[in-house]
């Protein structure tokens, strides 16, 4: 793919004032797909004033476009690709130690990789196919967060003082019944329990936990369903529960 194969993306809220992450370092996972909430949310951080963003994804096929794109709209901003499994501890603990050796600071981890797990009644499903999308969706925010958040604890010359933020993609699917497949569901219902644990027990050292519930949004992970409706021409009755 060229850069200028790369939809473009639209800036709906804009900074007031002081651009909320100036001289911040970010480190997104999930980024690679065109049409994804990852690369919107990398976008939003060079717009927002970061000083230097990790685009991170196992599948790195448009990873080095965006990557050029960002480049060329925000020449102040260090962007800095990564291919791994987010799933991985040796991985995640690698792009982490290399942010701080690199800028001495981490202040932004958005963990968003994930996967939808197959569209089959629980009976039908493997426990291989199960554990796999908890491995994805689960096991990745629980690492990102371990090695995180003693990151984002430590100071420098740059940071005087502790504090960051990180962020993890759970969905509407992990809060009410039927408005998603039985992994995808309970792997995401774990990540909004995660989050509210961790950041009851990183009060007080001002690193924050939050899980956002997107619902349905196209991406390249929701493609087939959107493409299906819009073969019968029903998209205008998807569920949004999903």
């Amino acid at each position: 793919m060229t850069d200028s194969d790369l939809p473009p993306i639209h800036s709906l809220v804009p900074d007031v004032g002081r651009p909320r992450l100036k001289d911040k370092v970010v480190i997104v996972t999930g980024a690679n797909s065109p049409m994804g909430i990852g690369r919107a949310a990398a976008f939003r951080a060079a717009e927002s004033g970061a000083r230097a963003l990790y685009l991170c994804d196992r599948h790195g096929g448009f990873l080095d476009a965006q990557a050029r794109q960002l480049r060329a709209a925000f020449p102040s901003l260090d962007v800095l690709v990564r291919h791994f499994d987010a799933a991985s501890e040796v991985h995640v603990k690698a792009v982490v130690d290399d942010a701080l050796s690199r800028y001495q600071r981490l202040d932004v981890f958005f963990a968003n990789a994930g996967v939808g797990g197959d569209h089959v009644p629980f009976t039908q499903a493997s426990a291989e196919d199960f554990m796999s999308v908890l491995r994805v969706n689960t096991m990745s925010v629980f690492i990102a967060a371990k090695h995180a958040a003693p990151a984002m604890s430590k100071t420098s010359a740059s940071k005087p003082s502790p504090g960051g933020s990180i962020i993890a993609t759970a969905s509407v699917a992990g809060l009410r019944a039927n408005a998603g497949p039985t992994a995808y569901s309970a792997s995401k219902a774990a990540v909004v329990s995660l989050a509210q644990t961790m950041s009851y027990q990183l009060a007080g050292t001002g690193v924050r936990v939050n899980a956002i519930c997107p619902g349905l949004i196209q991406t390249a992970m929701t493609a087939p369903l959107w493409d299906a409706a819009r073969a019968k021409g029903t998209q205008g009755k998807i569920d949004y529960r999903h």
